[in-house]
């Protein structure tokens, strides 16, 4: 049998395949908002809000801190995971991503340069999912270095010797591991959110200052009502537990289990809704 005849084997059938083409599309689209977006102005931003926390930590070394504060890495650690929750989470990861994802497709259309992608022979939900995972890795980059940075300066005052203990022998690396972790899963989730947030509203701060409000006051609120929040599934997440306040009602945090498949079946479910919208956005510069 030549070379003519013979029939398409597995491979060749799954690059015949849509998801093949939406695969290599989905790429292309990331490879042009990668570039777009760190040679973008509007990332600068995003950079020196990220820098803010390695900034405070870096000036923590230079302080000299209390002899049996040093010695007490246990303490350190529930230091840093309160940090981390309330400040480099529920602020800083949290405007970067308002920032980032809702001008993705906004950003676009102030610019006027989004009638480009439309004019691709490119579906528009694929260009939703495009926009995503790019976010997704500017953000994720960018904050998971923000907090090695800062984990690591931390830690800095204790000397080299506790360090290694605290890295090597004990639960550093893994408390690491696990705020790089939950870092992705908040940019994935609270990115999916401001993705549609920036198609739905002309000025998405007012809704983006809406759901701070919510996950702010998320250790008031009940059980039930504190799974209606990304914040609750994040705080799940966190390595170390936090004690709770005076006032807090508390819950069973989410098993990571359900945690991270929830998240990520809410994302699938807004960026459908959001390639459904562009599916039906017609350009009109004039009005914007």
């Amino acid at each position: 049998m030549n070379a003519e005849t013979q029939e398409p084997t597995f491979v060749d059938r799954l690059k015949a395949t849509p998801w093949s083409l939406w695969t290599q599309q989905v790429l292309s689209i990331l490879r042009l908002e990668l570039k777009k977006t760190v040679m973008g102005r509007r990332f600068i931003g995003t950079v020196i809000l990220a820098g803010i926390p390695v900034f405070l930590f870096f000036l923590r070394t230079l302080v000299d801190v209390p002899e049996e504060a040093v010695q007490s890495l246990g303490g350190s650690a529930v230091i840093f995971a309160a940090i981390f929750r309330t400040f480099i989470i529920r602020l800083i990861v949290f405007f970067g991503c308002v920032f980032v994802f809702s001008n993705l497709i906004r950003g676009d259309i102030l610019e006027k340069t989004i009638h480009f992608y439309f004019l691709a022979p490119v579906k528009r939900e694929v260009l939703a999912v495009g926009k995503f995972v790019s976010g997704v890795s500017t953000t994720g980059i960018l904050f998971s270095l923000m907090t090695l940075f800062a984990f690591f300066l931390h830690y800095l005052p204790a000397g080299p010797g506790e360090m290694q203990k605290f890295f090597v022998n004990g639960p550093g690396f893994f408390h690491l591991a696990g705020y790089l972790v939950v870092i992705w899963v908040a940019c994935i989730g609270y990115g999916a959110v401001f993705l549609l947030m920036g198609m739905l509203f002309r000025n998405p701060i007012i809704p983006a200052i809406l759901i701070l409000g919510w996950e702010s006051i998320n250790f008031l609120l009940p059980a039930m009502l504190k799974k209606i929040s990304i914040i609750y599934y994040l705080e799940s997440l966190c390595p170390v537990p936090l004690p709770p306040g005076p006032i807090t009602l508390l819950a069973d945090p989410a098993p990571i289990w359900v945690s991270i498949p929830g998240l990520l079946v809410v994302t699938v479910l807004i960026l459908v809704i959001a390639g459904i919208k562009l599916r039906g956005m017609e350009i009109s510069y004039s009005s914007d």
